[in-house]
């Protein structure tokens, strides 16, 4: 897959895309699935001419699809975290009342 040097060769950057593309994971699980630096994979993005903003002056897909993604997670990470608080709050509450001999 690589060349000699170690420089990635076109089907492995094409196969790294494809994968990316295809997958609701963000860049960072993707690159390392893959074997590159997430700012790698966001630069062939950028190259690529199926994802590239270049061409348009509006975001392309790609980078529409990205941000969704992103976004998704970020949000997915905050449900989590704000059920995390919640029952630590119940917790902490429940410990306080007088007579529980806590």
């Amino acid at each position: 897959m690589h060349h000699a040097e170690g420089v990635p060769n076109g089907e492995f950057r094409e196969d790294a895309i494809r994968i990316y593309k295809d997958s609701d994971a963000s860049m960072a699980p993707v690159a390392k699935a893959v074997g590159i630096s997430p700012s790698c994979l966001k630069r062939w993005l950028a190259t690529d001419p199926k994802f590239s903003t270049r061409s348009s002056g509006s975001l392309s897909s790609g980078t529409e699809s990205e941000a969704l993604r992103e976004a998704h997670k970020w949000t997915e990470s905050l449900e989590q975290e704000n059920e995390v608080l919640g029952r630590a709050a119940a917790y902490l509450s429940q410990a306080n009342l007088p007579g529980t001999g806590r």
